[in-house]
């Protein structure tokens, strides 16, 4: 399987609906790849929580509806990040969106952990309650979000689920960017599965997005490292790796 991951640039002085143009000729231009993903919350911008109420879409809304159309033309499977969703009981939710390459919505994943201690995230979303994977022609793939990397146990139970990739999204800052590098890796290694961690980039109020986006082999070996501009990340991942990983050096045998 061939993964393009796009770390977009998502600064809060440019027009919502021109990011959701740029993003979608982006994606529509993918055609070599068979999975693309976005980072999180490229459309309202990953720390502009006082303004989610305003910016908020629904899933049949001016973003989804660009990413379906796009990975259409392009024929890929598409992870389009995540984005402040409206949910029908009026609530809002950090969720991520898979969609096919016939443009059906076939998984979404409302964000589980909800950074921001006792402001940010947690003062106006609701945390997601299921763990989801998606079945896709190459892999099982566990979905996650940005702050979700550093519980552990999260991955552990998407792994009892079956995934053999983490797709992971962020708008992970700068300042805790080697935090970002270590526990990508961290969660293949302890795993034994890929991991695509897509990171945006750019500047939202005082915070600057991190970059570093990678792809990360089973043995915890990075495929492909994004630096600190928007750029295209392209590596090929192999199911037959994930097998031959876990079968010559079986640690996860020895869980108790």
């Amino acid at each position: 399987m061939r993964v393009h991951a796009i770390q977009l640039r998502t600064d809060l002085s440019e027009p919502i609906g021109e990011r959701i143009e740029r993003a979608a000729a982006l994606v529509a231009s993918q055609r070599k790849a068979d999975l693309v993903i976005l980072p999180e919350l490229w459309v309202q911008g990953g720390f502009a929580f006082e303004s989610f109420a305003d910016t908020a879409q629904e899933i049949d809304g001016p973003a989804v509806t660009a990413m379906r159309n796009a990975a259409v033309s392009a024929g890929i499977w598409l992870h389009a990040g995540s984005l402040v969703l409206r949910n029908a009981d009026g609530s809002l939710s950090n969720t991520a969106v898979m969609i096919a390459p016939d443009g059906s919505i076939i998984a979404q994943y409302a964000k589980r952990h909800l950074f921001g201690f006792i402001g940010g995230e947690t003062t106006v979303l609701t945390a997601g309650e299921n763990l989801v994977t998606v079945e896709l022609p190459w892999f099982t793939a566990g979905l996650s979000i940005c702050y979700d990397v550093r519980f552990p146990e999260m991955y552990r139970a998407l792994l009892d689920l079956g995934s053999e990739v983490f797709l992971i999204p962020s708008a992970w800052p700068e300042r805790r960017i080697a935090h970002w590098s270590l526990l990508i890796r961290a969660r293949a290694v302890e795993n034994q599965a890929f991991v695509v961690a897509c990171n945006g980039v750019g500047k939202q109020g005082e915070v600057n997005l991190g970059g570093c986006s990678a792809i990360i082999d089973p043995w915890g070996v990075v495929l492909a490292e994004a630096g600190s501009d928007e750029e295209i990340l392209i590596a090929d991942i192999d199911r037959k790796l994930v097998a031959k990983t876990r079968e010559i050096f079986p640690v996860l045998k020895d869980r108790r």
